[in-house]
């Protein structure tokens, strides 16, 4: 594996650097949230900035990840690990994989378990929305959608707005924030809709908006 041509892509939604692992409960962070999406690489030894810094203690950096992925992730997730040299430095690739039983969850300091989704180069806690598609999304294969009125009034809210957020949708059709979640949970899993989550709100746009 060409560990530099890795690391020139960048942090995104299936690649995360650490330098070293101080904390298990926020690499369970990163470990759930890859699992719960579709799947990442962890590269240890490695800056922010996509500098080789190499590891100190292998079996140190395993046993946290280990650990981690077993204790502080629930359902537990088995990650891959592949020690590549680069020079004279170690760096520890740590595989996960999308996973078949989302959603996973998290163990917090506060000793709360809370379920994180990949979002470009950030763990983001998980909206009801997101883990209600996670939920779903291992039960049912191909949906069946009936369009009704509701689901018209999405389509020429986002026609003309090109994004809705689920307080916007509940209110366009004057349901409960509950009914909205499921449409848009059910278009979601479609493929009709895409979620978009940062750190202030969460939106939804058409799959497609080049339409």
């Amino acid at each position: 594996m060409n560990i530099r041509k890795l690391i020139l892509q960048g942090e995104g939604t299936t690649l995360d650097f650490k330098k070293t692992i101080t904390n298990v409960e926020k690499i369970a962070k990163s470990l759930v949230s890859f699992a719960n999406n579709k799947g990442g690489q962890l590269l240890i030894g490695v800056a922010d900035d996509g500098s080789i810094k190499g590891v100190k203690s292998e079996d140190e950096e395993k046993y946290m990840i280990t650990k981690s992925a077993h204790q502080y992730c629930r359902p537990a997730i088995e990650p891959e690990f592949e020690e590549i040299y680069v020079e004279d430095k170690l760096v520890l690739l740590v595989r996960i994989h999308a996973s078949d039983t989302k959603p996973h969850y998290a163990l917090d300091e506060n000793k709360k378990w809370w379920v994180y989704f990949r979002v470009n180069d950030k763990s983001i806690l998980a909206s009801k929305v997101i883990v209600d598609v996670l939920k779903k999304g291992n039960k049912e294969t191909g949906q069946l959608i009936s369009y009704t009125d509701h689901e018209k009034k999405l389509f020429d809210f986002l026609k003309e707005e090109k994004r809705i957020t689920l307080r916007e949708f509940s209110k366009i059709t004057r349901s409960s924030n509950r009914h909205a979640q499921k449409i848009l949970v059910n278009m979601i899993l479609a493929g009709v809709l895409l979620p978009h989550t940062s750190e202030k709100e969460e939106y939804f746009t058409m799959a497609d908006s080049s339409k």
